[in-house]
């Protein structure tokens, strides 16, 4: 891989600015993103308020972090595979289509995350 050049802070700064311009896209382009954004700023307040201790908390709120990360890296090949080219492809829909089942997988994994620490 090529160097930028950039080290030290000034590398970590251009990394912070680089991810937010993907966060800043994928809320722009992205209406699955947007709703599950929303969906966090809910159950941010809630798992602080319904959490009992902070292992919970942490987990009810992880699961959705990580619902959000797994949705970034779905937009992100869905962006690729679309950028390579427009005529289907057996591997460009088995992509899409596993990584729209992680999402799924992650969408699974907070519900059950938030009734086991409910119920």
């Amino acid at each position: 891989m090529a160097s930028s050049g950039n080290t030290g802070l000034k590398r970590i700064i251009k990394a912070g600015q680089y991810s937010w311009q993907g966060i800043r896209a994928a809320y722009q382009y992205e209406e699955a993103f947007r709703q599950e954004i929303w969906v966090l700023f809910i159950a941010v307040p809630l798992a602080l308020w319904l959490g009992a201790d902070g292992v919970e908390k942490a987990l009810m709120i992880g699961s959705v972090l990580l619902l959000l990360i797994v949705e970034l890296l779905n937009s992100a090949v869905e962006a690729v595979v679309d950028r390579v080219g427009v005529e289907r492809h057996e591997l460009a829909g088995r992509a899409k289509d596993m990584g729209s089942a992680a999402v799924t997988i992650a969408i699974i994994n907070a519900i059950v995350v938030w009734l086991v620490m409910l119920f």
